[in-house]
């Protein structure tokens, strides 16, 4: 069985290998380009720091961006090109009957395409994950903004839960299906929807928020405001980054020492030629941030990895039970 399944996938492994291979020698020499940059630039800064360290992100942000969203990427097509078919082609071509009929259970037969496809497939996404992970090691460091959805699902354990999952669901639905285009578009669009659901529904809330109330005078020192504005509903901070943590409001309402809000007659109240800092700085003004702490970071890959896997099993169990049932 392990022969002939590897006869069966071997060219697709081989070309997907050959990818792997190519995007590994990439991430090499991007990481000697990061680590070379960073030394010169960062390291060795001795004057406008903050505008080598904001050149050297905008020099490398976009490129890890997109190879972390295909990466992000990769185990969907993977469940699709090669979960979903695994079964399917087989059934549809009537090849499964030969093997059954070789004293090879359907259990076993199943067990060994699991194995072998379906541990190749994560080894894949794993390793270029890991690669990935290393490589961009300076530039997560210095941005520290390891929660992205992007970045998070990119980096360590996440992409090795993911792939099994992918590979699975691919691999259940098309023995639920047995129709091959029928299969792969169902993994496509079921899996994509775990991962949005994933990022935006259930990531923020794996464990409870903390809450916290920051000073205007110290805004800035423990974070950075990347927009604030008055209008006539108040004062609003838009995308506070709290250092190393993941902040979830997208808009922050700004109080005065009072406990109402800061509007825009306070701000014109402390005349012209007054910064808008100095002034809400003398309105004593607060707001209060919700974000997950930076030492969650592992706990969540963690439990984003048990959830994939919990799920993978459940999807296994799905398969083997229906299996021997009516596949004739």
């Amino acid at each position: 069985m392990m022969w002939l399944t590897w006869r069966q996938m071997r060219a697709q492994t081989l070309w997907t290998g050959a990818l792997v291979a190519a995007a590994a020698a990439y991430l090499l020499y991007l990481a000697a380009d990061i680590r070379d940059t960073h030394r010169l630039t960062i390291t060795d800064c001795t004057t406008a720091c903050a505008d080598a360290r904001h050149a050297f992100a905008e020099e490398f942000g976009p490129g890890l961006l997109l190879i972390g969203l295909l990466l992000i990427a990769g185990p969907a097509l993977i469940g699709a090109f090669w979960g979903a078919p695994l079964i399917t082609r087989e059934l549809e071509a009537g090849t499964h009957r030969l093997v059954w009929n070789q004293s090879v259970t359907r259990k076993r037969w199943l067990a060994v395409k699991l194995a072998v496809v379906g541990g190749v497939s994560v080894l894949f996404t794993g390793a270029l994950s890991l690669l990935l992970t290393w490589a961009a090691g300076p530039f997560d460091n210095l941005v520290d903004s390891r929660f992205e959805p992007l970045t998070f699902a990119a980096r360590d354990l996440a992409p090795f839960g993911y792939a099994l999952l992918a590979f699975t669901l691919g691999l259940s639905v098309g023995v639920l299906t047995r129709k091959t285009l029928v299969a792969m578009a169902v993994t496509l669009l079921v899996f994509t929807g775990f991962q949005l659901a994933m990022a935006n529904l259930v990531r923020p809330h794996l464990a409870e928020p903390v809450s916290t109330t920051v000073t205007w005078t110290e805004a800035r020192a423990i974070g950075s405001i990347d927009s604030f504005g008055v209008g006539p509903e108040g004062a609003r901070i838009q995308n506070y980054v709290l250092t190393g943590a993941w902040v979830l409001d997208d808009e922050i309402i700004v109080y005065k020492g009072d406990g109402t809000e800061v509007t825009e007659a306070d701000l014109k109240a402390c005349g012209l030629g007054i910064e808008p800092d100095e002034c809400l700085t003398a309105l004593e003004a607060t707001f209060t941030v919700n974000y997950q702490p930076a030492d969650r970071y592992w706990t969540f890959q963690w439990i984003e990895f048990g959830i994939a896997a919990g799920l993978s099993a459940v999807l296994i169990g799905v398969a083997f039970w229906r299996l021997p049932r009516g596949l004739n």
